[in-house]
């Protein structure tokens, strides 16, 4: 679950959790207008709603992958088939737009969301005042805190800009516990390999493995921005009405009740 910031490693990951794209069953074929998302981890469980949906109303395929931002924009690079990309920031977007590999005139904001400290349901701690200089090393005691990696995860980047906002990051770096997506991270304290998290709150709200026992402060942090676009040389109809969908009520009613804000 953990990766650390080596850069071969890295893309040996990427270039296999391509492979598993392009091999799983019900591939759609690429003359015949299917639809694949790339879309950020934390989107997981609303965007499998929101596809079974597309499906249904649009009559047409929908797949996607799940993988850290960062990963996502470089199989867009390599060349992965994606005809959506969806983003947790906006600086990977923004990768893939100085490349030319999205269509900007596609670009919109779509989604927001908070950070949260996170311990596992059966956790001693309950209640941590997030303030400046808070003993977050005191309550790891020890352990680990995990954090999708701060190096390229969007999560893990939010996590950094708001622990050295509020002056604890020196105290923690060494601790981190580097996962490959917020998802990873959310693992690892469920699991009580980690006694504290920094993840998003829609990552929190889906399990009744972890508890939240603290909410950063909104000014310690970059706005959580989720961009979506589509993807240059892999536009089709289906994508184009897909992107659409997106804003439909009831695409942004399910991004609601798993805990998203809608970006205005």
């Amino acid at each position: 679950m953990i990766i650390k910031n080596n850069p071969s490693f890295r893309a040996v990951m990427t270039f296999v959790a391509a492979l598993g794209l392009l091999a799983a069953p019900h591939a759609p074929a690429r003359a015949g207008g299917g639809l694949t998302v790339f879309a950020a981890a934390s989107l997981t469980n609303a965007l499998n709603d929101i596809g079974k949906l597309f499906v249904k109303n649009e009559k047409s395929s929908f797949r996607a992958s799940y993988l850290s931002s960062s990963t996502l924009a470089e199989q867009i690079e390599n060349g992965a088939p994606a005809n959506v990309f969806i983003s947790a920031d906006e600086k990977w977007m923004d990768y893939l737009a100085a490349k030319k590999l999205i269509d900007p005139a596609t670009r919109m904001n779509l989604l927001g969301n908070r950070l949260v400290l996170i311990a596992p349901a059966n956790s001693g701690i309950d209640k941590v005042d997030i303030t400046r200089g808070f003993n977050l090393a005191g309550l790891l005691a020890g352990g680990k805190l995990s954090m999708g990696d701060p190096a390229h995860v969007p999560a893990g980047i939010y996590g950094k800009q708001a622990l050295e906002a509020l002056g604890v990051w020196k105290s923690v770096a060494d601790s981190v516990a580097r996962a490959s997506d917020v998802r990873a991270a959310l693992v690892l304290v469920e699991r009580g390999e980690a006694p504290l998290g920094v993840v998003y709150a829609t990552d929190a709200a889906i399990t009744g493995k972890v508890k939240v026992v603290g909410v950063f402060p909104a000014s310690s942090y970059a706005p959580v921005v989720y961009p979506a676009a589509l993807v240059t040389g892999h536009e089709s109809p289906a994508a184009r009405s897909f992107l659409k969908f997106l804003k439909a009520p009831q695409a942004l009613a399910i991004f609601k009740k798993y805990g998203f804000t809608v970006a205005k």
